[in-house]
């Protein structure tokens, strides 16, 4: 039997109890005018995040998948156009192509970074496509669909390299929506720009979950759309409201995909600490870093590319054994988890898809090796010390076992 909890995976608990007051107080807030939904502090909050991403506009709604349909939606993707992403993240990101209208196409991750491989999606749109200049339309050979969108996913708090898909993007005549969902405050150094750059400026527009379990998370279901672009901003709160242009008037047919004003207020609360818990996390990642310096071999740390700055959503290794480490961990009281143990193009929701085992290998490989350790802005340092001492003698001991 594991021994009681002394690490947990993450905790929910002790940064809402500092914040428990100003937290309070937004819920009285709304109790006394009875503005549910919408409203003021909704408002208030997407110009505050808009700013945070270094975007002009932001869009609230329900979660994270209704941001990224949405984005989809307003941006133009027609039925059954291509929407390309990578097979290594959550399913939510192929769930809001369907559900948009669009037609899901993978592209294998870098291994290094665990984000959308820039060198082979080229590889796809040069040899699987072709470039028809006098409609500017992209066509995938073997299908024959236009092919419409790029989908890049900053994974566990890590931007993917935005400046070779931007400029591929261009190349086709394509869009991008970011999915931003695990990246909130991250941060990339575009060479193009000579210039750091926020997750959720850098797209057409970008998606943001606000899950309680993010970086920046509400105390339910929220989501929101950064973008530099006044008409899609519109249409997208059109969208998420039934596709009403004011009240009862619906120009088009639309969904129920609001945020809530208690989650927006809580949001707003919670956005002046984030980039303090940013911080925080940074400074655990590398504190992690080091003192898995001697096992580099045996654990595969996560690699902060120089252009990147990351806000380790997870901190995420690779080992081998990974299971039974897993247990060893729970039997030591330390909580752990696997994001995501089985890539999406061998889910059974995608085997109408037609892909087979082989056909992203970096994205197999490394699904049957991560596994995710405590991460969390009150982590404190006897307890990441813990962790590691735990994960240090399960190596040894498994090397000595081996001899």
């Amino acid at each position: 039997m594991a021994n009681p909890t002394k690490v947990p995976f993450l905790d929910l608990v002790t940064s809402h109890k500092e914040l428990e007051d100003e937290l309070l107080a937004v819920v009285k807030k709304a109790f006394s005018n009875a503005g549910f939904i919408g409203g003021p502090m909704v408002e208030e909050f997407e110009r505050e995040f808009a700013r945070f991403c270094d975007a002009k506009l932001c869009v609230g709604v329900n979660s994270g998948t209704d941001a990224l349909r949405f984005a989809l939606m307003a941006a133009g993707v027609e039925p059954g156009d291509i929407v390309i992403t990578a097979p290594h993240t959550f399913i939510a990101t192929t769930e809001a192509i369907s559900q948009a209208g669009g037609h899901i196409a993978f592209v294998d991750i870098n291994e290094q970074t665990y984000t959308l491989d820039p060198e082979k999606l080229r590889a796809y749109l040069e040899k699987d496509c072709d470039f028809d200049a006098k409609t500017g339309k992209l066509i995938e050979r073997a299908s024959k669909r236009k092919v419409a969108a790029i989908v890049p996913v900053h994974l566990y708090g890590q931007m993917a390299d935005m400046d070779p898909i931007m400029e591929l993007a261009t190349k086709y005549k394509l869009f991008v929506i970011e999915d931003a969902c695990q990246a909130h405050g991250a941060e990339y150094f575009s060479k193009k720009h000579n210039a750091w750059k926020k997750a959720g400026s850098i797209g057409k527009a970008a998606a943001f979950s606000f899950y309680p379990g993010k970086n920046l998370g509400a105390c339910g279901e929220g989501g929101g759309i950064t973008t530099n672009d006044e008409a899609m901003a519109q249409r997208m709160k059109m969208i998420r409201d039934h596709g009403q242009a004011k009240k009862y008037y619906h120009d088009i047919e639309g969904y129920n995909g609001r945020l809530d004003s208690i989650q927006a207020g809580w949001l707003s609360v919670k956005l002046r600490h984030l980039a303090r818990w940013n911080e925080a996390r940074r400074a655990l990642a590398h504190r992690y870093h080091e003192l898995f310096a001697e096992v580099k071999d045996s654990v595969v740390a996560p690699i902060e590319e120089s252009w990147t700055k990351g806000v380790y959503h997870l901190y995420v290794v690779r080992v081998r054994d990974r299971e039974v480490l897993q247990t060893y961990l729970a039997e030591a009281g330390i909580g752990s988890g696997i994001h995501y143990p089985i890539p999406l193009h061998l889910q059974k929701a995608y085997e109408h898809l037609g892909y087979i085992q082989g056909a992203f290998p970096v994205t197999e490989r490394v699904a049957g090796e991560i596994v995710s350790l405590p991460m969390f802005p009150q982590l404190s340092p006897s307890q990441q010390e813990l962790v590691a001492s735990k994960v240090l003698e399960f190596l040894h001991a498994s090397v000595a076992a081996a001899r």
